[in-house]
């Protein structure tokens, strides 16, 4: 009878040790949660990040991710640094935008690449808070019918081109009311269109528009400048749809912002001649 009381003391003891370990073991692995070994990262140690390949000002310069001059990359080296990642452990993923916005799996934690969130997007892939939603330029060569717009009435006039399922083209048809603009498969031929006289004018974002018009076409100028639309976000981070991390990169997002981090990017890479006219109507 005592070996017996023994035996079941024994097991009992072994029950409740096996209970403690089992309830420890949540613990220990979310003591890891929000860290740079969190094992919800695409690969724990680093952070993963999607871009374009290639890329351009005034989003990243020289075309080097890694080299931090820039207004995104400058963006994520100070949220990986809030997170507690070091330079060295931010890893670069160069992807088109299609596949960016593409649902599925990712190679990455979160992509940068301009992209804006919008209600359809946000069907298929996740997205972090908004932190920043940029003007709309209009794009002309001078001498045009667009360098004298005063309304929207004037540019409803002019002949508009756009690329296909881009948030330009929604912008065009959404807010403006241009239903007949010329419609085109990538940007380059936007502008190849532009300089043959096809086209008037076209409509992007007004960093873009900075860089295409000092690089890509010169001869081109901002003309005017546009309210931002309503439907359009703004610019986001990329998740794969679901994915854990969004909180976290949301929290030390909102601390950047916060501090005035984002505030002197924009300060730094992407403003305009404040001389610009402004059509609002």
């Amino acid at each position: 009878m005592a070996q017996h009381r023994i035996e079941m003391m024994r097991r009992a003891a072994l029950a409740l040790f096996a209970g403690v370990v089992a309830a420890a073991m949540p613990l220990a692995a979310s003591a890891q949660d929000n860290t740079p070994t969190d094992p919800r990262l695409h690969t724990p140690g680093q952070l993963t990040v999607g871009t374009g390949d290639p890329v351009y000002p005034p989003w990243m310069l020289n075309n080097d991710p890694a080299g931090g001059e820039g207004f995104e990359n400058g963006l994520v080296y100070a949220l990986a640094a809030e997170m507690g990642f070091t330079p060295e452990q931010v890893v670069w993923v160069g992807q088109t935008f299609d596949q960016a916005i593409a649902p599925g799996a990712k190679p990455y934690d979160f992509s940068i690449q301009q992209i804006s969130v919008t209600e359809a997007r946000a069907q298929i892939v996740s997205f972090s808070q908004v932190y920043f939603q940029p003007q709309k330029a209009v794009i002309a060569l001078p001498g045009t019918a667009a360098e004298s717009a005063t309304s929207f009435e004037d540019l409803r006039s002019l002949r508009w081109g756009a690329v296909i399922g881009t948030t330009d083209n929604d912008y065009l048809v959404n807010i403006l009311g241009v239903t007949d603009a010329a419609i085109y498969n990538e940007q380059v031929d936007v502008f190849q269109a532009l300089q043959a006289g096809q086209i008037d004018a076209t409509i992007a974002a007004l960093p873009t528009a900075l860089f295409v018009t000092a690089v890509q076409v010169p001869d081109a100028a901002i003309v005017a400048l546009l309210p931002a639309d309503a439907n359009d976000r703004g610019h986001g981070l990329l998740f794969e749809f679901g994915n854990p991390l969004v909180s976290w990169v949301d929290e030390a997002l909102s601390a950047i912002i916060e501090r005035g981090v984002v505030d002197d990017l924009i300060a730094t890479y992407l403003v305009a001649d404040p001389d610009l006219p402004i059509i609002t109507e």
